[in-house]
């Protein structure tokens, strides 16, 4: 996945709390394989008119700064996708589900928890001035708002560093790669009965 070190973009603003995993992807279109786009459908049932994404002056944005309970319902991965492909790497709320949270951190999506007034406040500039941009610094723990002011945010140390060096599970593992190979070199000498083709 790719590292995620700072990133100044428009943020879209999204008065909704409790979005569930079903609403940022609804189910009918998991039959559909990932690369037909899960971002096309990313809240496909909430765009109404005046749904803040379809604001023109909200094209381009890579933060969402929306409600409490973030991704609460079901552990649907694919809803991490969708925000994902939509252009997504950070979302903000005062609180997420817990595993919706875990599968962003696994997918290059960062989660910043932020005091519910805090949020709404940055809510409220973004609605201001629509196509804002914020600024995340994750080395050192700020999200800065239009109005230039830096706010702290905490975060599990690894999930940053796997954020920052653009870690996946498969990544993390190939870090492992030589003493894998070594284990295996060494089974293979201590129990070459169990060796294929022996």
């Amino acid at each position: 996945m790719d590292p995620f070190v700072t990133l100044t973009a428009p943020a879209v603003p999204l008065d909704i709390a409790n979005i569930d995993t079903d609403q940022l992807l609804p189910a009918r279109f998991l039959k559909k394989p990932r690369s037909a786009g899960y971002g096309n459908f990313l809240l496909h049932d909430e765009r109404k008119p005046g749904f803040p994404l379809n604001d023109p002056a909200y094209a381009g944005a890579r933060v969402l700064v929306t409600d409490r309970n973030f991704g609460c319902g079901s552990s649907r991965e694919g809803a991490v996708y969708a925000l994902v492909d939509g252009g997504f790497r950070c979302v903000v709320a005062p609180s997420f589900g817990d595993i919706f949270a875990a599968n962003a951190a696994k997918n290059g999506l960062l989660t910043i928890t932020l005091p519910e007034e805090t949020v709404a406040e940055l809510r409220r500039q973004l609605q201001e001035t629509p196509g804002a941009a914020v600024t995340v610094d994750l080395p050192a723990q700020t999200l800065t708002g239009p109005d230039g002011q830096p706010r702290p945010f905490a975060i599990d140390p690894f999930k940053k560093e796997c954020l920052i060096e653009g870690l996946d599970g498969v990544a993390l593992t190939l870090r492992y790669q030589d003493a894998i190979d070594a284990f295996d070199r060494a089974d293979e000498e201590a129990r070459p009965w169990l060796m294929p083709g022996t």
